[in-house]
């Protein structure tokens, strides 16, 4: 009986340690969402890509259009659209070292149009994205884009 007590009193003990862990991870996944959808957005009505989103270190990205690796760099400028309607669709993320580290993983449908390149009407791909906090704004570390089938990614090969 004793030994019961005292797992009650523990668990009664770490219950709110608990809760405010799960909180934290809650608020990383909520804040990483928000920050992929505020991108998209931004770039939905500016025709830009939104400033200060890739990590002061860079990031290290395969895109849609396939070859080999790319590096974004941070001070590389915006990208820009000629026409941009990529929206998000089933976001799950998960914290790798919660407020600091997240993984996300999503599908952007929608079409878009790089300047200089040709019009993708029926953009459809795979995207997976490794967020960094840096300064408290999320920013992008790593990122692969895949096309998924019946739906094509870019034709854009480098910046």
């Amino acid at each position: 009986m004793k030994r019961i007590c005292a797992l009650l009193i523990l668990g009664l003990l770490l219950l709110p340690g608990l809760a405010l862990a799960e909180s934290h991870a809650s608020d990383t996944v909520s804040e990483v969402k928000a920050a992929i959808k505020a991108g998209l957005a931004y770039t939905r009505e500016h025709l830009k890509s939104e400033p200060d989103e890739i990590s002061q270190h860079g990031s290290a990205e395969f895109w849609s259009s396939g070859g080999l690796m790319n590096w974004s760099s941070p001070d590389a400028g915006q990208q820009s659209w000629d026409s941009f309607n990529l929206h998000a669709k089933h976001i799950k993320v998960i914290p790798l070292v919660d407020g600091e580290v997240a993984l996300a993983m999503y599908y952007s449908e929608g079409s878009m149009k790089p300047a200089g390149y040709p019009l993708v009407s029926h953009y459809m791909t795979r995207v997976s994205e490794v967020y960094v906090k840096e300064d408290g704004k999320w920013k992008r570390r790593a990122a692969h884009w895949s096309a998924v089938t019946g739906g094509g990614g870019t034709s854009q090969s480098a910046e």
